[in-house]
């Protein structure tokens, strides 16, 4: 019931065109001079047994001849600044090759090249583009004068390298306190549309929705999850705010509402999903709410042949990689809402899905209970908790909320974009009761083929959007 693959396709694409490299900002300077090459490859420099030229805004690397070692045929740019030791960093760019080898990737010390590399990795480089996103800490030197380099020797071969939007941003040692909005939402790029942009309904819509802070939603519909999240991510850390992602992408998903049906085809595909995304995001900061309702609706899963078990396991799974390979990310597994199964069997089911590993839980995203009964529901499942892997943070979405719940007397199907209903407080961190108010949900997106909005899930619905803002 929250979203599907074709409902946001066409972010992949405006992300690529606006999100490339994130602009430079006082809180994550931008230690590439050149990433983009729109001109020029200035000021990387081949060494060894390479030509470079710039080719339709990307660095073409030519191989001349097979030579032995990865550092005989590689291309290097100096950083704009020193690292910083003990500092987590971000390198991070999209690559292929005529040819699929593993090449390597540095951030070295200048001084001593081959001896303190902060960074040095093997990268598999395909035939097709792709994004990478290396998390690395800045080693220990007195100069601290660094490079970046691309080693493409030793592959048996002499392929051609293409590299694009070549990243190297520093994770802020303080995390943000103010929360990303996304020039990209669904909601800021209908109202910023030509055609919108000027009418009343782009107005309302423009003032009301798009310019808050809201979660972007990632799953199987973006064919480079990396590409997806860094960007997403990067973007925000440019700003100094932090990102807010939704995890959405576990097997049968929405498997009791049915109207965002998909995920992984498994759980090695779920498994190899999450740490992609996991890895996308690294060491920097970040919120992510964990897989809306997968918790709720497992017990959904049998009528697909399916454990619940085998579901809570994956939630488990998710939970570690997240905590392992995003340690700076504050995750918040999802608890439904305040309706839909009981405090005291809510609570074993968070513990068995690894809420151990998480910050806490998330209540009522996409939903429209009220922030009171929220709170209520919340506090209740943390007396739960308490006695086993002890109360959690906790998170409501208020996205639709402000009105409350609609009633009618066919209840089954009041979460699929009823009538009446309105925007809630909007998003900000709290001094007490939940730890944030969050749009998690994305106002105007439909809950599917419903209700009063006859787009599929996930789809931007104007009608609907000024129906929240107009209650």
């Amino acid at each position: 019931m929250r979203l599907i693959a074709g409902a946001t396709a066409a972010l992949s694409t405006a992300l690529t065109a606006v999100l490339l490299v994130p602009q430079p900002a006082s809180a994550a300077t931008q230690l590439i001079g050149n990433g983009t090459f729109t001109s020029s490859t200035a000021p990387w420099a081949a060494i060894g047994q390479t030509t470079v030229t710039a080719e339709s805004g990307w660095m073409k690397v030519a191989v001349k001849q097979v030579v032995a070692n990865p550092w005989d045929a590689m291309v290097a740019a100096p950083t704009t600044a020193g690292l910083n030791p003990g500092k987590s960093y971000t390198l991070s760019f999209d690559a292929y090759s005529t040819t699929a080898f593993k090449a390597r990737a540095t951030v070295q010390y200048t001084a001593t090249p081959s001896a303190n590399q902060s960074l040095a990795t093997d990268v598999q480089l395909t035939t097709g583009s792709k994004r990478y996103s290396i998390p690395f800490t800045a080693a220990t030197a007195t100069d601290t004068a660094a490079e970046v380099t691309f080693q493409l020797g030793g592959s048996g071969g002499a392929p051609t390298v293409r590299f694009d939007n070549v990243s190297l941003l520093e994770t802020q040692t303080t995390r943000p306190t103010a929360l990303y909005v996304s020039p990209l939402s669904n909601p800021a790029r209908w109202a910023g549309d030509p055609a919108n942009k000027d009418t009343d309904t782009g107005k309302a819509i423009a003032a009301n929705i798009a310019n808050k802070p809201i979660f972007e939603w990632f799953g199987g519909w973006f064919g480079d999850i990396t590409k997806a999240v860094d960007d997403y991510v990067g973007a925000a850390q440019a700003q100094d705010k932090l990102p807010m992602l939704v995890a959405y992408n576990i097997p049968n998903r929405d498997a009791c509402g049915g109207e965002s049906g998909g995920g992984a085809g498994d759980a090695t595909g779920y498994h190899n999903w999450i740490t992609e995304f996991a890895k996308a995001i690294g060491t920097r900061h970040a919120i992510v709410v964990l897989e809306p309702d997968a918790v709720a609706a497992a017990e959904c899963v049998t009528k697909f042949g399916k454990d619940p078990e085998d579901q809570y396991r994956m939630l488990l799974d998710a939970t570690q990689v997240l905590r392992a390979q995003a340690p700076n990310a504050w995750v918040y597994l999802d608890a439904a809402n305040a309706t839909w199964h009981a405090p005291d069997k809510m609570a074993p089911l968070l513990v068995k899905s690894g809420i151990a590993n998480t910050r806490g839980f998330s209540v009522n995203v996409s939903n429209y209970f009220t922030t009171v009964d929220s709170e209520t529901y919340s506090v209740a499942v943390n007396g739960y908790l308490s006695g086993t892997v002890g109360a959690k943070k906790y998170v409501i979405d208020t996205s639709r909320n402000g009105n409350g719940p609609y009633e009618d007397d066919t209840p089954g199907d009041n979460w699929c974009n009823p009538p009446g209903r309105k925007l809630g407080t909007p998003p900000a961190k709290q001094s007490s009761g939940a730890e944030y108010l969050f749009w998690v949900k994305v106002p105007g997106d439909s809950d599917g083929q419903c209700g009063i909005s006859g787009e599929p899930a996930g789809t931007f619905d104007p009608d609907l959007a000024m129906a929240l803002i107009n209650g």
